[in-house]
């Protein structure tokens, strides 16, 4: 048995604060990524012993019940919902989340004080995901069980202060004393081992589960994203809501509109409905809006999750190994 910091390593597993928060082998998370964190996914991963996410910021009510339902059959063990707190529908989730009895909810894009109590009286581990020291620290505040930093390198919805993972993570690990999960540019080995020397106890990660059988996005957004080369992603639509995006030609489109100032209104209107269903579950690779992390330049192939869950570990567990000096 090796001791990394809190951490205690036998080589099958790793015991710290996150694997036994959520009961788990490794503490590797699967983000709830919108039209691609399915049940299929969900249990992929939390099977290969990390915690699989429901994406519910794509499902209507009655659509997240019947994923929470397959993936209670699909695995027996622990998997989460994460749940965007600016969803319409937010109450009948929170409902049908306690009625379900999941046991983790991962909360983003809102005030975690506004459900954090709620979920926790029902017996839900809470997990609120920041850009920010401050927000985190005021997530603590508000009583969840763990936070996620989430630096610039993500894709989807981000935060406006561009802070990357490098200079996020330690920066959130001095503001506050809960469990600390790095998300944002992770997606082998080697840069979990580098989140978790910075100061984290866990890893989220959405790019490289995006290309995976399981995931429920649509093939051509998965070619797309092996064929991304360096810089071909961009953080976009900071005066509505910042959102990392592969570049196309909507991405195009909304870059004009952004250079020619054009009011928030027609901004709006360009977006119109639909455009992430539109890229990311339909597959239009022209018109729709294809989110993505900066990762995506390195993730080469279609892997199975629980492939992508073994190849992590193994090369954590070497990496970890050398620096050691234990090879």
């Amino acid at each position: 048995m090796q001791h990394f910091g809190k951490i205690s390593i036998d080589r099958q597993s790793l015991e710290n604060r996150i694997t036994s928060l959520f009961e788990i082998q490794y503490p590797i998370i699967q983000a709830g990524m919108i039209w691609s964190s399915g049940w299929k996914l969900a249990s992929a991963v939390s099977n290969a012993g990390g915690l699989g996410l429901i994406g519910a910021g794509s499902m209507h009510p009655e659509v997240l019940v019947e994923h929470i339902k397959q993936c209670k059959q699909a695995t027996e063990r622990p998997f989460g919902v994460n749940l965007p707190l600016l969803y319409p529908d937010i109450q009948k989730h929170v409902d049908n989340i306690i009625q379900l009895q999941v046991p983790i909810v991962f909360t983003s894009a809102g005030n975690p004080k506004t459900w954090t109590k709620t979920l926790k009286e029902n017996g839900i581990k809470v997990v609120h995901v920041v850009s920010s020291a401050k927000f985190a620290f005021k997530s603590q505040e508000a009583g969840v069980d763990a936070v996620v930093a989430e630096g610039f390198e993500a894709g989807g919805h981000n935060g406006r202060e561009e802070t990357t993972t490098m200079c996020l993570i330690p920066s959130v690990r001095k503001a506050i004393d809960i469990p600390l999960i790095a998300a944002g540019g992770i997606a082998t080995g080697r840069s979990m081992l580098a989140a978790m020397i910075l100061g984290a106890e866990g890893v989220q990660i959405g790019s490289r589960f995006v290309c995976t059988p399981e995931a429920s996005s649509h093939i051509n957004f998965k070619n797309k994203i092996i064929d991304a080369e360096e810089g071909q992603t961009e953080l976009v639509l900071k005066r509505l809501t910042p959102v990392r995006l592969l570049k196309n030609e909507f991405y195009n489109q909304v870059k004009v509109a952004e250079d020619h100032c054009i009011s928030d209104e027609d901004l709006n209107l360009l977006l119109g409905r639909g455009r992430a269903k539109m890229g990311m579950f339909d597959g239009d690779l022209t018109e729709g809006e294809l989110e993505i992390g900066q990762v995506s330049s390195i993730i080469r192939q279609i892997m199975p999750a629980a492939d992508i869950v073994k190849e992590i570990w193994t090369e954590f567990d070497s990496v970890l190994k050398t620096i050691s000096g234990l090879t």
